[in-house]
């Protein structure tokens, strides 16, 4: 009887144990985000911690500059956070966004408006021990709305992401 309630102490410390020790992400988390589909851009970026479980919500405002249009673009985006090991995280999320579109640079790309996308969201992020957080991340995107078949089509958008955590 001795050795059961022994074991079942054990087993019971070492589930406390690993949980204390398993990475969380911090609350907030402020930034900025490089990268773009077809077009150079920044975006600024905001993470926001939700509950306990390491799920996040992202927003990005950003500006995108190609060679037949000017753009900005808010993106949110859910996100489910599982550590790797250490400092290191994966994550995965989607959402949605708007795209304000300014195509006045050329006459075969003439699709100004405002115009809806899905997006989804897989990446890496290692948290370091100082309050930073750096991020690669691929961020597929599906635009709704335009004639056009530059936004109605599938854009790939990668990005390296660099945040002060709070």
């Amino acid at each position: 009887m001795k050795k059961l309630i022994l074991l079942a102490a054990f087993v019971i410390g070492a589930t406390f144990y690993n949980q204390a020790e398993a990475q969380t992400i911090s609350d907030n988390a402020l930034g900025l985000r490089f990268g773009g589909g077809d077009g150079v851009g920044a975006e600024i970026s905001y993470q926001r911690a939700l509950g306990t479980n390491n799920n996040r919500l992202e927003l990005d405002l950003g500006w995108r500059d190609s060679k037949n249009y000017d753009a900005f673009k808010l993106t949110g985006l859910y996100q489910w956070v599982w550590n790797i090991e250490g400092g290191f995280n994966w994550y995965v999320g989607a959402g949605a966004g708007i795209l304000g579109v300014d195509g006045q640079r050329g006459d075969d790309f003439d699709d100004d408006g405002t115009y809806l996308f899905l997006a989804g969201d897989i990446g890496i992020e290692y948290n370091f021990d100082i309050p930073l957080l750096i991020s690669l991340d691929f961020r597929p995107e599906l635009g709704f709305f335009s004639d056009n078949a530059v936004l109605n089509d599938f854009s790939p958008d990668i990005a390296l992401g660099v945040r002060y955590q709070f």
